[in-house]
């Protein structure tokens, strides 16, 4: 979902109405499906992940396959990537350094690899 003019003077002010001693503020900007889950780690490592864990969110601008690659890892391990459909404001964000989070939204025991897990990109402020 990319942010729109209307997105970011939202933004604005919930900065501006923030409390002055609060540390960062997490923006969600992205809830998606996994792409890629069934070809990475995701399967080995399905009873141990949980919602809510932490990823760590990676660009690859040399993926042959998506120059606005960014790659989602669980504990140094590659479950798959935001999809590709999906990834272009979380790419550039990154590209202009600014700092994102993401989470395991869902878990779903399901036979459709799209449907397994739900993960959430924020912008952190």
């Amino acid at each position: 979902m990319p942010l729109t003019p209307r997105s970011l003077l939202l933004l604005l002010g919930l900065l501006l109405a923030a409390p002055a001693a609060a540390e960062s503020i997490k923006l969600l900007v992205q809830s998606s499906p996994l792409a890629g889950f069934q070809f990475y780690a995701g399967r080995a490592l399905w009873d141990e992940m949980k919602a809510g864990d932490a990823l760590v969110l990676v660009r690859e601008p040399d993926n042959p396959h998506d120059p606005r690659a960014v790659r989602v890892e669980w504990r140094g391990r590659r479950l798959g990537y935001l999809p590709r459909a999906e990834n272009r404001a979380v790419a550039e964000e990154m590209d202009r350094g600014g700092q994102v989070a993401a989470r395991i939204a869902r878990l779903e025991r399901h036979r459709d690899p799209w449907k397994r897990i739900r993960i959430e990109v924020f912008v952190v402020l």
